[in-house]
């Protein structure tokens, strides 16, 4: 990427923030949903429009933030919210395979709806408290 231009490494950086945003747009509309908000609205009519923008945000981080980080790699080298920030990510990909294991979010879609229950609210505060830390520590890297 270095030897790409001098808008190579604004573009990518700005993709990552627009793909960063738009999957924590997302995803924070589905937690919240999951820990309670949004009580007349069924969460099978949320999920159908949140898990593809997360998707896609999710692709467009990975790719744009593999590009940024090869490009500066050995400066990284130790930096503590590089750690924190892979690690939270795995927190919150984990969870979003727990979630899929529910039996409330199998039966997201029939009616009546069924009651979301505790564990559909603790995997949505988990993962947005992780989501949160990745976002956190993906700011603090370049201070580092």
């Amino acid at each position: 990427m270095r030897g790409a231009g001098v808008w190579a490494y604004g573009v990518v950086n700005l993709v990552h923030i627009l793909s960063v945003a738009t999957l924590f747009g997302s995803v924070l509309v589905l937690d919240l949903k999951l820990l309670g908000a949004w009580r007349r609205v069924p969460l099978a009519v949320l999920d159908q429009p949140t898990i593809p923008l997360a998707i896609v945000g999710f692709v467009g981080a990975v790719v744009s933030g593999a590009c940024m980080i090869t490009t500066n790699a050995t400066d990284y080298i130790g930096n503590p919210f590089l750690i924190i920030k892979f690690a939270a990510m795995a927190l919150a990909i984990a969870n979003t395979f727990v979630v899929q294991l529910l039996p409330a979010w199998r039966k997201r879609g029939q009616l009546p709806a069924p009651d979301s229950g505790a564990s559909l609210a603790l995997t949505g505060g988990i993962s947005l408290l992780a989501w949160t830390a990745v976002v956190a520590a993906g700011r603090m890297i370049g201070y580092w």
